[in-house]
């Protein structure tokens, strides 16, 4: 039985083979005795993005990983990047640290700040994440030219990822055939990505995609 911890482009964490290429967490938010989650949902506005494979560090996943037989940080798993990006989480700067600082000095250029910090940025993050009560706002389907590749959408509940004028309809284990834009839409388009993300997307940042993307 898979551990409930793969993160879906909304933010919301369910249980799903497949772990995708990134982990991350949002802090301590599960049980190690019993490998579940607890009710909150994260424990720090700090919500990262992290490699699977990091100096041989090996970890039981949602397991007692702090000295003691604590519970360390809860691991989360995620398609790729531009997944981690949907749910409101940013590069970590231990174990991405070069990722990380890009994405925050251009976070500084879209928000002209000379001296950008990640508090910053998760700050204004938290105010948008959907899974931290953010509103996810409309976007009509003439818009989504205007959006940059790597933003995500949602048409219901169902999510894509844009990329090269196309959108990619998005599942835990890839995404599907592109599509032209005129066939989603059926219900009122929403922007899953948050706003200070897109802001950073425009500025240059290129986020990592799974494989299918590709074919």
């Amino acid at each position: 039985m898979p551990l409930q911890n793969r993160i879906d482009p909304f933010g919301a964490i369910h249980a799903a083979p497949e772990r995708g290429l990134f982990m991350g967490n949002r802090g301590i938010i599960h049980d190690p005795a019993t490998k579940t989650l607890l009710k909150k949902r994260w424990a720090l506005h700090a919500w990262i993005i992290c490699v699977c494979e990091f100096r041989n560090v090996r970890r039981d996943p949602m397991g007692r990983n702090r000295a003691g037989g604590k519970a360390g940080w809860t691991e989360l798993f995620f398609l790729d990047e531009v997944t981690a990006l949907a749910a409101g989480h940013r590069p970590c700067f231990f174990c991405q640290r070069e990722r990380a600082k890009d994405f925050v000095g251009r976070f500084g250029g879209a928000f002209g700040i000379t001296e950008p910090r990640a508090p910053q940025v998760d700050k204004r993050l938290h105010k948008e994440r959907l899974a931290a009560g953010g509103k996810p706002p409309k976007v009509a389907l003439e818009q989504l030219a205007g959006l940059p590749d790597g933003t995500m959408v949602a048409d219901g509940a169902d999510a894509f990822a844009l990329r090269g004028g196309k959108a990619l309809p998005w599942s835990f284990a890839g995404y599907g055939p592109p599509a032209d834009f005129t066939r989603i839409g059926e219900t009122a388009l929403s922007v899953l990505t948050p706003a200070t993300t897109i802001a950073v997307l425009r500025q240059g940042f290129q986020p990592v995609w799974h494989p299918s993307a590709e074919t």
